[in-house]
């Protein structure tokens, strides 16, 4: 079984504060399961957020760093 995070352990995994992982919770923008009145965030949830939301460098051709004379 998938191991569930609170979301404090959420915030912490992100780098951020309690009601940034609230935030996303309330707009429905990372999955998660309600444990009776409690709400838990699977570990994959996070990792799926992670990797839907990371920018890969800009990798420039050195041709286009020259300046014409």
């Amino acid at each position: 079984m998938e191991r569930l995070l609170t979301v404090d352990q959420v915030a912490e995994c992100l780098g951020t504060g309690v009601r940034f992982a609230r935030r996303l919770i309330e707009e429905r923008r990372i999955r998660y399961v309600k444990v009776g009145r409690r709400v838990r965030i699977p570990e994959s949830a996070v990792r799926d957020y992670l990797a839907a939301h990371t920018v890969e460098p800009v990798r420039l051709r050195r041709a286009g760093l020259r300046r014409a004379a």
